[in-house]
């Protein structure tokens, strides 16, 4: 067992003094699973997350069940959680599915976009401009509603069917979610095939194209060990938002390089080595995460969660 008082922590300069996680888990994590998981274990899964610590927790997304059909329970879930003292952001893919969450009382939303031409075409069945056309009426009733929008970015650092993805292309599908209205941007490495450098090099073209550090988050598969480094180097740019994962869940169901997302536990012990508080109760999050694992059936990928509950009993 690892001693309470570890990670010793250790600051470094020029890190932010605060970091916000959103928990992707309930969404982005169980939308990948082949098996359907009970509503109420969904919500239970959110409570317990909320009751680590977590401030921000994606609980679903109101698409046609025929596309994501483990998350057809949407209707269902967000009132089981609607009670919490956290914030909620669902994804919604259209108007239809904006007006399924107003509906039911969601004050945050999220669309999702895609950089490449073969990302929008598997994933959106449409081509990258035409998927921003269909946005712009979501973004609009969505901020006249009041509600908080947040722009998801696939492929910002690959594409398993194009390769590289310029810098500049990246840039432009930024501006544009930044233009209708976005409040806030979350860079996507799909497949997992950032580098510090490229993530580097990414929000500093977009700042000098006028998008800030302020307005970005990122959000870093861990399918080559990257997860970690790149989430440092987008920190040591001052990025305050990340994306994670409870216990690593997670994927792209219409990408299928894309392994799990980073770990909730394992960017919790980097922060607090850095002498960051997130403000998340790290045992129960591991316990928590340990728990899903074992309705999932199989261990967590999280290396945090096996160091502190090696026998994952749920």
């Amino acid at each position: 067992m690892t001693a309470p008082d570890l990670p010793m922590a250790v600051p470094a300069e020029g890190l932010p003094a605060r970091v916000r996680i959103h928990e992707v888990g309930p969404r982005d994590g169980l939308q990948n699973e082949k098996g359907t998981v009970p509503t109420e274990v969904k919500a239970e899964f959110v409570r317990r997350l909320a009751e680590a610590g977590l401030t921000t927790i994606e609980a679903t997304s109101f698409v046609h069940p025929r596309w994501v059909p483990q998350l057809a329970d949407a209707e269902q879930l967000f009132p089981l959680v609607a009670g919490l003292p956290v914030e909620l952001p669902v994804l919604v893919p259209n108007t239809r599915g904006l007006d399924r969450a107003l509906a039911l009382g969601a004050r945050r939303v999220a669309v999702f976009a895609s950089v490449t031409e073969s990302f929008a075409r598997a994933n959106l069945n449409r081509t990258v401009d035409e998927a921003l056309a269909m946005f712009e009426p979501v973004v609009a009733r969505a901020k006249a509603a009041g509600v908080h929008v947040r722009g998801y970015l696939s492929m910002c650092f690959g594409d398993p069917w194009e390769g590289p993805v310029a810098v500049p292309q990246v840039v432009r599908v930024c501006r544009a979610l930044s233009d209708l209205g976005c409040d806030e941007l979350s860079l996507g490495d799909t497949i997992g095939v950032a580098t510090p450098g490229h993530v580097k090099t990414l929000l500093t073209a977009l700042n000098e194209a006028g998008v800030p550090t302020s307005a970005l988050g990122v959000h870093f598969h861990d399918t080559y060990g990257q997860a970690l480094a790149n989430t440092l180097a987008a920190l040591q740019h001052g990025v305050s938002t990340v994306d994670a994962s409870a216990g690593g869940l997670g994927g792209c169901p219409y990408a299928r390089s894309a392994t799990g997302n980073l770990a909730t536990e394992d960017l919790v012990w980097m922060l607090r080595g850095l002498g960051i508080d997130p403000g998340v109760d790290l045992g129960r999050l591991t316990a928590t995460s340990a728990w899903m694992a074992g309705h999932l059936g199989r261990p967590s990928p999280s290396r945090t969660v096996r160091a502190l509950s090696p026998h994952q009993e749920p």
